[in-house]
């Protein structure tokens, strides 16, 4: 079952637990009974502020609602995670190419989100920020329950609460790569951050050897520096295909 129809499921029994019509219940959430009626059968792609005002109507907490969802994994839902230079845009393309799946990247509808850029997010608003809006987005977009490649940031799994929604939701892969590879990588994209720190190698293995224990929790690892971009894609498409074989 999608997130949608399971969403739908538990507000029609809400509604009804409340003993409360479709109709009142729309007016009481501001929304068209046409729309609620939708929702409840499991086609309304509703938004965050949609999904907040209906779970106030509803007098129950959005959260507790959310996380009421099933915890299976949509195996047409895959999750790129690890380091920038990991080849999660170039493989995930590829991937997504293959399967005839969206391709998405959530730092792009962060950005979206925000109306500024990455780097303006943080030098704005800081991170503490750019973490709660990632989550936002996060889960406004796996709510509507749409298959898709799902290119992350590299620091997703820093928050557990955003990680912990990632990882039932979709089946999360880890690309994983040498620092070394990483840094020629990144460089390759654009050299000025890293040429110009002389400490830039370091900081990236720093950061590389905190993550790996939380990018080590995905469900699959793929080594893009022993396989290359062709292998990794190869290999990656075995992997799902034989994890949604034994669903």
């Amino acid at each position: 079952m999608s997130l949608l129809k399971e969403l739908g499921a538990q507000v029609t029994g809400l509604r009804r637990k409340k003993g409360i019509s479709r109709a009142a219940l729309a007016e009481k959430a501001g929304m068209s009974a046409r729309f609620l009626a939708e929702v409840e059968a499991g086609r309304g792609n509703i938004s965050l502020l949609r999904l907040s005002q209906l779970c106030a109507a509803l007098e129950v907490p959005m959260a507790g609602l959310v996380a009421s969802l099933s915890h299976a994994k949509n195996s047409e839902m895959i999750a790129l995670i690890g380091l920038r230079g990991a080849g999660k845009t170039t493989i995930g393309k590829k991937i997504a190419s293959r399967l005839r799946l969206p391709f998405v990247e959530l730092d792009e509808r962060i950005e979206k989100a925000a109306g500024l850029t990455l780097q303006n997010i943080f030098e704005v608003h800081g991170e503490e920020y750019y973490r709660r809006l990632e989550h936002q987005v996060l889960l406004d977009y796996l709510t509507q329950g749409k298959p898709c490649v799902l290119a992350t940031g590299g620091g997703i799994v820093i928050r557990e609460k955003t990680y912990e929604l990632l990882q039932r939701h979709c089946q999360v892969v880890w690309l994983k790569a040498d620092p070394r590879d990483h840094w020629n990588r990144v460089l390759r994209q654009d050299p000025r951050p890293m040429a110009n720190d002389p400490n830039a190698m370091d900081q990236l293995q720093s950061i590389l050897r905190r993550r790996e224990p939380l990018y080590s929790r995905a469900d699959f690892v793929i080594d893009t520096s022993k396989l290359g971009i062709p292998g990794s894609v190869k290999e990656l498409l075995a992997k799902t295909q034989r994890r949604n074989d034994a669903m």
